[in-house]
């Protein structure tokens, strides 16, 4: 059975997000489920602050390193944060995927994993010992 390749011409790398992507899948979702809150300070713009989270993504600056044009480092920094508990990019991803799949732009046959192998902190020949715990039972309070 011969494989079938699709003729998919690749996408450019993001640095920034897409209009289309902003106002028709990512800010519903991040209306959906981190809505400002009625009292308190005025939020920093999320757009610039999703821009600044995809640079410091893709570059690996440091977050006080960002370029100006996103907004305050710190901001940003908490927007992501906040984002990542209340399962904002997690959301994403799964409409991104589910909108990919129905294009048959997701090729579940194929699967990869990212990984880091480093070298152990003081050679790791030997074991670290470890402390053993004794509980305290009735018998041993007595």
């Amino acid at each position: 059975m011969a494989s079938t390749k699709r003729n998919l011409k690749p996408i450019d790398t993001i640095w920034e997000c897409p209009d289309d992507l902003w106002i028709n899948i990512i800010s519903p979702v991040i209306e959906a489920l981190d809505p400002p809150a009625v009292t308190g300070r005025k939020r920093v713009d999320l757009r610039p602050a999703l821009n600044g989270i995809i640079y410091h993504l893709r570059s690996g600056c440091q977050w006080n390193h960002l370029p100006q044009e996103f907004g305050d480092d710190s901001s940003v920094h908490r927007t992501m944060q906040r984002w990542i508990i209340k399962g904002v990019f997690d959301e994403i991803w799964s409409v991104l995927v589910g909108h990919c799949e129905g294009l048959d732009g997701v090729a579940w046959t194929w699967q990869s994993a990212d990984g880091f192998m480093g070298k152990a902190r003081f050679g790791g020949d030997t074991p670290v010992p470890t402390r053993r715990i004794v509980r305290k039972t009735a018998q041993n309070a007595a």
